[in-house]
């Protein structure tokens, strides 16, 4: 592998001074300052109505729009019998470069489906939300979809998301913007 050297530039005085980007800083922002007040001072007269200014949202008041390819809350799909589409090929856990899906397999009583998961963990906590799993997934048994953004939790161990939480989220109903995860019942 070649190494190619780069010498540091020496800096002239008024790049040592900072005083030109200053001035080029505040000529930005009074630059979009300004047009903003523009846009709409001349909308509040009826002119220049296709025109837009930027926006504030009052968050959590007022939510941004999603765009339709964000990454959100994982959830695993299902067969028709119910059963997670998941095989246990573990793709999904050999490409996560956050290591935090644990899957353990098991052998499934269907003889034509080779395996299924004894226990599929994602450690939201880990996650970086690159969306390999969903990638690498030749099942389609893992998806990012749910539209639910906002979810914490007051220890890592309630972070994780095990496959009976994952299975839910698939009957919620259909992807909406900032909904928040169905309470799961712990089985005793």
């Amino acid at each position: 592998m070649a190494i190619k050297r780069i010498e540091a530039r020496e800096l002239t005085f008024w790049e040592r001074t900072y005083v030109p980007e200053v001035l080029k800083g505040v000529w930005i922002t009074a630059r979009h300052f300004f047009r903003n007040l523009w846009i709409f001072t001349a909308q509040r007269f009826g002119l220049k109505k296709t025109s837009r200014g930027a926006e504030t949202y009052q968050y959590p008041e007022e939510r941004r729009p999603l765009a339709p390819r964000l990454r959100t809350l994982h959830r695993l799909t299902k067969r028709e019998d119910g059963a997670p589409r998941c095989v246990a090929c573990m793709m999904c856990e050999t490409v996560c470069p956050a290591r935090c899906i644990f899957i353990t397999a098991g052998e499934h009583p269907n003889p034509h489906i080779e395996k299924y998961p004894t226990r599929f963990d994602i450690d939201l906590g880990l996650c970086v939300f690159c969306g390999y799993c969903v990638e690498a997934c030749p099942e389609d048994a893992i998806r990012m979809d749910t539209g639910i953004l906002e979810f914490s939790a007051y220890s890592r161990e309630e972070m994780v998301m095990d496959m009976k939480k994952l299975l839910a989220l698939s009957e919620a109903p259909p992807p909406n913007p900032h909904r928040t995860p169905p309470p799961v019942e712990e089985a005793h």
